[in-house]
């Protein structure tokens, strides 16, 4: 029972790609996918939301609790601002889906990549065990031999 080599280190290297890691986005991002991923990237972060916090409770203290000449925004005015926040949140929402969108594409590159080393991992290992499984093959022979010699 003969053993039957698995391929050489040069067959390997020859069936071997080379493959790099980097990640690029073939497709060119327009200013208005960099600007919406800029958005998506500052406004998505709890210091954006700690900003708008601390300006809306100042504000809203301001007006509530100092003398009312020092008031700049008297009691119908915090509607005011209750409605342009509204109008923030209207025109972030569209913003943040499509720097997300764009994100989620670049995501989906590196899920690419993943797969291809993954693969090549593959490969790799399978043929390291047909090494060890042919040296596994080839010990037993000599033992055997030595045995059938003794």
């Amino acid at each position: 029972m003969e053993a039957k080599p698995p391929i050489s280190l040069d067959e390997f290297k020859k069936k071997r790609r080379e493959f790099s890691p980097v990640i690029k986005d073939k497709t060119k991002r327009s200013v208005l996918d960099r600007v919406a991923v800029w958005i998506t990237n500052h406004v998505g972060s709890m210091g954006f939301f700690m900003i708008i916090f601390a300006w809306t409770a100042i504000w809203l203290s301001w007006n509530m609790f100092t003398p009312k000449e020092a008031r700049f925004d008297p009691f119908p005015g915090f509607v005011l601002w209750l409605f342009i926040s509204n109008m923030i949140q209207l025109f972030l929402m569209p913003l943040i889906m499509i720097g997300q969108n764009v994100q989620s594409r670049h995501a989906d590159l590196r899920g690419e990549a993943d797969l291809k080393i993954n693969t090549k991992a593959e490969f790799e290992i399978e043929t390291i065990l047909a090494h060890l499984e042919y040296q596994n093959k080839i010990i037993l022979q000599i033992l055997q031999d030595l045995e059938n010699k003794s």
